[in-house]
């Protein structure tokens, strides 16, 4: 009677429509979405109330897969997986295609989530109880496992830039004692980098470069056709995908802290391992598409078990509606399996209608958004660069977020160029810290006696049976893992020194994590030690065919081997050279009046934009952006000049 209602039917609808405009923006997901809200719920009633927040919880892994299939671009941390096939089919001009395919497995997630936590919630407290540290540690090894099919034909590679994740997610407080690594003596390293600025730097900045650089569009023709039609024959033709991986991100969703930053590349490494074909992954795969997103709306349906039955968050989002829910005199905990059993469904019930409310809405829009991808990329770069901008800065709100998101980017660019797969990197640094920490409380607390618990030893040789999977080599003798950053006899370079040159600079960092572990205690240095050795073990054994002068080798890759068709004068140097003028100009005159100016000089000189487009463009941006801050209240990085004059928002 509850869900039924015409009012928790309209404030659902509310929280859905919210939840897509949150969505469509790269970056900023469902923290800041439910932030947003926080505010209005004052004075509601429950259900209505809970019926926005659960629109907005439902429609946001939902939405993002905009952000990541039309720019490769992850919008937020749960659709990372997504870019590695939907991005390359909407080059393609196949983009209506990847849209509707993952909206519609979005919505066989959400649903399938919702049933199996209708069921699940009440006998979820003995399963997730027998979880502890060990258990949950040997999760975080199997989540690292997936390294092993994403590192294509050289798995070396892969363990390597997982190593070098590693090492970015240790920066800061050691878990077990709280001693400070590798953070320069920075008030901002500290707290560690944040996995916002990790996730756009390394996928978003070298996409944004290769697009500027080709002189053209997203997608090479207009001509999208009844696209949307084949993505759900597509989700129809692999329904049994979809119910696999949205049975797996269900599971995973339930077990508090792991959250949404590994399910999609669990589920992107399950479809890998399972299929016969796996020729166009990384190319263009609809599978690709489909396994990640079925699973990162089904985790959400398991995310709430923890938050609603034990007051466990299982996710940052998690966290905010917890907080949402003590906001409304909801008392999470076992009592919501009893008596307050009608409330938990109704929770339930309105997260699988809200799904399908959001997918028809997107599957509606698909093709005509889709066709943002046949507009010349020289006029949509400043927007994006706009937007990824924005977003890094939420992470604390400081100048230092744009210059750590301009270095991770660089770092990005070159690993794209030189073949070190960067979705390892990024699961090394998501599963970083959580790693470390499981590790210390389960040793501490059990002994090295912990990897004789059954379910630690059911979850090492899942462990090992991914790491074969992904590591074998397939009947013809090519690989079985994933090349992500392209095919390598395409990229063989008669010059090595600069692939020599990058994988220096990895034996470089990985000797300063091992020096600055020397310093400090057995628990606060035992982990960067272990990953600083494997880091150098396996980069250096990556590196020796170069150094062999072996050019036939899988380990010889780099994009700039052939002269690209069309390229823009000083290639990526240029545009890197337009990055650091903006963040330049931030430092120098803020964040708004620099966007303002950035905009202006970008839109002549690199669009070559008439002057009537570049101020209308120009002054969109920045209501755009004035609209974004009021409804945050956020106050934009400052220069030195604001500093030094006082000025008011909205010039600092």
């Amino acid at each position: 009677m509850n869900l039924l209602t015409l009012g928790h039917m309209g404030f659902m609808a509310l929280g859905v429509v919210l939840g897509l405009a949150v969505g469509i923006l790269p970056g900023l997901g469902g923290i800041v979405g439910l932030s947003l809200l926080l505010p209005f719920i004052y004075g509601m009633d429950t259900t209505s109330a809970l019926a926005m927040l659960i629109g907005l919880v439902a429609v946001i892994p939902t939405s993002d897969t905009f952000a990541s299939v039309l720019m490769g671009i992850p919008g937020s941390t749960a659709s990372q997986a997504t870019v590695l096939d939907g991005f390359p089919l909407s080059k393609k001009g196949q983009a209506a295609r990847a849209l509707s395919a993952a909206f519609s497995a979005s919505l066989l997630g959400g649903l399938l989530g919702a049933v199996i936590l209708t069921g699940f919630v009440i006998i979820a407290r003995p399963l997730i109880l027998s979880f502890s540290s060990p258990e949950l540690f040997a999760l975080t090894v199997f989540g690292l496992s997936i390294v092993g099919v994403l590192s294509g034909g050289n798995l070396t590679k892969g363990l390597a830039t997982a190593a070098l994740g590693l090492v970015f997610g240790m920066i800061g407080a050691a878990p077990a004692t709280g001693e400070y690594r590798m953070e320069f003596g920075t008030l901002y390293l500290m707290d560690g980098l944040p996995l916002v600025i990790i996730a756009l730097g390394l996928f978003a900045v070298p996409e944004i470069v290769d697009l500027l650089r080709g002189q053209s569009s997203v997608a090479g023709t207009s001509k999208l056709g009844k696209g949307w039609i084949d993505g759900l024959k597509d989700t129809w033709t692999y329904k049994w995908l979809a119910v696999r991986c949205s049975t797996l991100g269900a599971a995973i969703g339930a077990i508090p802290g792991l959250g949404g930053s590994v399910v999609d590349w669990i589920a992107y490494g399950h479809v890998v391992q399972t299929s016969k074909d796996r020729s166009q992954f990384g190319k263009g795969d609809i599978r690709g598409v489909i396994a990640p997103e079925s699973a990162n709306n089904a985790k959400e349906g398991g995310g709430l078990v923890p938050t609603l039955l034990f007051g466990i968050p299982g996710s940052g989002s998690m966290a905010v509606f917890l907080a949402g829910l003590i906001l409304l005199g909801v008392q999470p905990g076992p009592a919501m399996a009893g008596r307050n059993l009608d409330l938990t469904y109704t929770i339930i019930w309105s997260l699988a209608l809200a799904n399908v409310l959001g997918t028809v809405l997107c599957i509606v829009a698909a093709p005509g958004i889709a066709r943002l991808t046949v507009i010349r990329y020289a006029l949509v770069a400043p927007f994006m660069i706009m937007v990824i901008s924005f977003a890094a800065f939420q992470a604390t709100r400081s100048l230092y977020d744009l210059i750590a998101l301009l270095v991770v980017g660089l770092i990005g660019i070159y690993m794209k160029r030189f073949g070190w797969p960067r979705p390892a990197f990024l699961i090394g640094f998501v599963l970083a810290t959580q790693a470390e920490r499981y590790l210390y409380q389960a040793v501490q607390f059990s002994g090295w006696a912990f990897l004789n618990r059954p379910i630690v030893l059911a979850i090492l040789a899942l462990t090992l049976i991914s790491v074969w999977l992904g590591a074998r080599k397939k009947a013809d003798g090519s690989s079985g893992g994933v090349a992500t950053e392209g095919a390598s006899d395409l990229a063989q370079a008669s010059h090595i020194w600069p692939q020599l040159l990058f994988g220096g600079l990895m034996i470089a960092v990985f000797a300063f994590t091992l020096t600055e572990s020397l310093g400090l205690t057995m628990l606060g240095g035992v982990f960067p030690t272990s990953v600083g050795i494997i880091g150098i073990l396996t980069t250096l054994v990556a590196m020796v065919p170069l150094a062999l002068g072996k050019l036939d080798s899988t380990a010889n890759f780099d994009t700039e081997a052939t002269a690209r068709e069309k390229d823009i004068r000083g290639g990526a140097w240029t545009v890197i050279a337009w990055l650091v003028g903006f963040i330049g100009l931030v430092a120098l005159v803020g964040y708004f009046a620099g966007l303002l100016v950035f905009f202006v000089l970008f839109l002549r000189f690199v669009a070559q934009a008439s002057w009537i487009r570049t101020l209308i463009l120009t002054a969109i941006a920045a209501v755009f952006m004035m609209t974004l801050a009021n409804a945050l209240n956020l106050v934009m990085p400052a220069g030195l000049l604001q500093e030094f004059f006082n000025l008011p928002w909205p010039f600092r």
